[in-house]
């Protein structure tokens, strides 16, 4: 009986020690990093940003929306990696087209990825969780699925550092759901060290073949786990979702 209690009594006091430091320490520490960051990285972001411009041309900033906390819809903020090519009919051209040669030094290095500290700052996002998805992703995700939107999206994640976007969608949100259920200071620290680490290896940025990441709709139609109806209503939802 003894035994018993002295575990029980352990297990709270662990999940009261995790509950403290998602809910009272994980936003503050977050905020402090990021704008630290942003400081540091100043120099950085402006050359970057000269980069996108005379290359590119504006808008140097990539704005998309994206589901965060609870599902709320925010405005995620990349640099620029992409032109603006289209056909002849004003559809654009394919990602792998339009994917510039600096794009893709951004990508593999995840420089793009640093305004997203300005949404750190703005409490959209964490400096780790799970990474925030496309809106168009979303509406294909089961309730389970779901819960991966119970806490701030990250810069990275759990997923991340376990194959990124060369994974299969399934084990990319089962890692999500993962983290739910380990977030701590440790592990989070853990995840941003191996993150710095892949990050240098540029290891996982997108699936053999692919230039861009595959949206989880069109995962599922082309696996044959939903149908063309079904793929449309969903995509009719997202539209709908990001007026």
């Amino acid at each position: 009986m003894y035994m018993q209690t002295e575990v029980r009594t352990n297990t709270v006091q662990h999940v009261d020690s995790v509950g403290v430091y998602r809910k009272c320490i994980k936003r503050p520490m977050d905020f402090i990093l990021s704008l630290c960051a942003i400081i540091v990285l100043a120099p950085v972001l402006l050359i970057i940003a000269i980069l996108v411009r005379t290359k590119l041309g504006s808008p140097v900033l990539f704005k998309q929306k994206r589901p965060g906390l609870n599902e709320k819809i925010f405005t995620l903020y990349k640099f620029r990696t992409m032109t603006d090519e289209r056909d002849g009919n004003g559809e654009l051209l394919p990602d792998a087209i339009r994917l510039t040669r600096l794009g893709k030094l951004l990508r593999s290095t995840s420089l793009d990825e640093l305004p997203e500290l300005f949404n750190i700052i703005k409490g959209d996002m964490s400096i780790v969780g799970p990474r925030p998805q496309l809106v168009r992703d979303m509406v294909y995700m089961t309730p389970e699925q779901r819960r991966r939107h119970d806490i701030r999206p990250g810069l990275s994640g759990w997923a991340q550092i376990n194959g990124r976007n060369a994974i299969e969608w399934e084990d990319k949100l089962n890692y999500d759901l993962e983290y739910l259920d380990k977030v701590s200071f440790g592990f989070d620290a853990k995840i941003v060290l191996i993150t710095i680490m892949k990050v240098f290896k540029t290891e996982s940025i997108s699936y053999e073949g692919v230039a861009t990441a595959e949206d989880f709709g069109d995962y599922l139609l082309r696996t044959g786990k939903t149908n063309q109806e079904q793929y449309d209503e969903g995509r009719q939802k997202a539209k709908e979702l990001e007026l």
